[in-house]
């Protein structure tokens, strides 16, 4: 058997959407079972009979889990399991064993892991466990693009609109903000209309969420 993936399309992951499971293990036959019972409920999988494979493979930014064997031909699932924390691919990883141990499944769970099955295991289990890392997985992009999109929000806000968030954060009215920057209240409320705009706060409450989430500190008072 070739170490390339197989896949049930032809369409590679940076063009499709729905979520991915990845699959790596040195045994054929645990890559084709998997693969059947996977593909059985309409996921999109792609196996792998190497670590470095899988890390070759090209991956599109959608909802990913990784299901991983602890015992890899020549390397461990769990040297692996480092090696991905310190590159760019940031999917949850489903661990598999036949010859598991607590020591090894506390070190992977440690690790990032967010399920461990020991081999022979449950078709059900198996879903299970990719059904939660795929949603988290979900939930992590999702947040990812959230911030994202507040980030471009604050770089698009004039220094002066900078200045009034700082001061709405540190939780000023309006006429106090005004009496701070020696400008108009109208002028304030402007001002405060644009940020509250431009990144997309649905209340005050929200804009300090996104601001503490970017790391904006308060605007210390001048008076």
């Amino acid at each position: 058997m070739s170490s390339l993936s197989q896949s049930t399309s032809a369409q590679s992951p940076r063009d499709r959407k729905e979520p991915v499971v990845y699959v790596v293990d040195d045994d054929e036959s645990i890559r084709l079972a998997l693969g059947g019972l996977l593909r059985s409920i309409g996921l999109h999988v792609e196996t792998f009979e190497s670590s470095q494979d899988f890390l070759a493979f090209p991956k599109h930014n959608v909802p990913s889990c990784l299901i991983l064997d602890v015992r890899l031909r020549g390397e461990s699932g769990l040297a692996f399991q480092e090696q991905i924390a310190k590159s760019d691919v940031r999917m949850p990883i489903v661990f598999m064993t036949g010859h598991g141990d607590i020591a090894m499944t506390v070190k992977a769970m440690k690790a990032g892991a967010v399920d461990f099955l020991a081999k022979p295991f449950r078709d059900q289990d198996m879903l299970d466990a990719v059904a939660n890392a795929l949603a988290r997985d979900g939930e992590r992009l999702a947040a990812e693009q959230s911030n994202e999109a507040t980030r471009a929000g604050y770089d698009s806000l004039t220094p002066r609109e900078r200045e009034v968030l700082g001061f709405v954060v540190a939780g000023l009215m309006n006429k106090q903000i005004a009496s701070e920057m020696h400008i108009s209240e109208v002028t304030v409320k402007i001002h405060r209309g644009q940020v509250m705009k431009k990144m997309a706060a649905r209340s005050v409450a929200d804009l300090v969420r996104k601001s503490e989430s970017l790391g904006i500190h308060p605007q210390p008072r001048k008076s």
